[in-house]
């Protein structure tokens, strides 16, 4: 990053630095969500004039924005802060089957917009193209007002083939090698990128939520669809080779369970499940902040013992999960996060005794941060890829 590292050879220009620094600086500004034009020239390593330029540059193109400091706090002359600018914006949609979600979401990972368009069945891949295409022709005027648009992020609840956005499986959504990302592409006149929901929800609460601090973790998320999950290993994503990494829905947690979508036995995701608990609290829909309110109001003693249930059989993913892959901490989103509201303890012991003494040794369980917003957040930066790896084509 700094002037003197450049590494000798064909090919390296003064341009090519100046987008690799830009790069770097935006990236920086990007996951703080506001950061010292001081603490930039630390992180860089770059000198103070050169990080003053770039960030003039990144003004100009209206990536960032520079606000004066709080001076109060500090001694001696203030640095400004710069802050991610308002232009650059992505859409991020996640199809579910009872409903298509589309947020706005701005660098920073800010959701300036959050729209649920509700369905009474579960969407075809051309159903919620065509939803996905009129609440964004519905919001386009607005968005051509005040903001560029970067393209859209699509996180799917299904295996996603990373090279070209095809939904190989969506086995809840119906969906079998259905191109979505091109027929996106082609419905709204927008670049579109899409991934797996619980790999960029991994990606989100590494980047803004509970891992941001973290080198090696497990997320698991429980939602409508099922339960997904990613893993951060070494600071980086673990995606596999087709990007497939991640479904510990799939993990055999009871020989003698039942038949499951996907062919196995005693998966995962037959045995925790959000349609019995909301069933048990009179519930016919809910987010996982709704949902964990009306248990953790339940005096049932059926709802507990449902609750232990699913803990128990969850405990037997997170032993494996453990003794594979050795993590920090196992972070909790969706329904899964409320069942282990409910009753902390009875999971923390399960997970304190049965993996292997020295991968358990250490291990916390957590909650995601980002509540509802994760999947908006995750899929934003898949999309805000191509930016932030060169802000100077923006």
């Amino acid at each position: 990053m700094a002037e003197g590292n450049q590494p000798a050879g064909r090919g390296n220009s003064t341009d090519s630095l100046r987008r690799h620094n830009l790069a770097v600086v935006l990236e920086l500004v990007h996951h703080a969500g506001g950061i010292s034009r001081s603490q930039l020239t630390r992180a860089t390593g770059l000198n103070r004039s050169t990080v003053a330029a770039l960030v003039g540059e990144l003004v100009e193109r209206r990536l960032v924005l520079e606000v004066d400091s709080d001076v109060r706090a500090q001694v001696g002359r203030p640095s400004p802060i710069v802050k991610p600018g308002p232009l650059a914006v992505v859409i991020a949609i996640n199809p579910e089957i009872d409903a298509v979600t589309i947020a706005v979401v701005g660098l920073g990972g800010e959701v300036i917009k959050r729209i649920r368009y509700a369905t009474d069945h579960e969407p075809t891949a051309r159903e919620a193209v065509n939803i996905c295409a009129a609440v964004i022709d519905g919001m386009r005027a607005e968005l051509e007002a005040g903001h560029r648009v970067v393209g859209v992020g699509l996180a799917v609840p299904g295996l996603v083939r990373s090279l070209d956005g095809v939904v190989r499986l969506a086995p809840h959504l119906g969906w079998v090698d259905e191109p979505v990302a091109a027929m996106l592409a082609a419905a709204t006149g927008y670049p579109v990128v899409a991934g797996n929901d619980a790999r960029l929800g991994t990606l989100a609460e590494s980047t803004f939520g509970a891992g941001r601090d973290l080198s090696d973790f497990i997320y698991l998320n429980g939602g409508a669809s099922g339960i997904g999950g990613g893993v951060i290993a070494g600071g980086s994503t673990l995606a596999g080779a087709a990007g497939y990494a991640g479904e510990f829905g799939h993990t055999l947690v009871n020989s003698a369970g039942v038949v499951c979508h996907c062919g196995g036995v005693g998966c995962l995701e037959t045995e925790v499940r959000r349609a019995p608990l909301l069933e048990l609290v009179g519930l016919t829909d809910a987010d996982s902040d709704e949902l964990e309110s009306a248990l953790l109001a339940s005096s049932s003693a059926v709802v507990l013992t449902e609750v232990h249930r699913q803990l128990d059989f969850l405990a037997v993913a997170l032993r494996n999960a453990i003794n594979t892959l050795n993590p920090q901490t196992i972070l909790l989103g969706g329904f899964l996060g409320s069942l282990y509201a409910v009753a902390p303890a009875h999971l923390n012991a399960l997970v304190a005794h049965q993996p292997l003494r020295a991968s358990r040794e250490g291990v916390t369980i957590g909650r995601a941060a980002l509540g509802a917003n994760l999947l908006m957040i995750g899929a934003a930066e898949l999309a805000f890829a191509s930016v932030l790896t060169d802000p100077a084509t923006f």
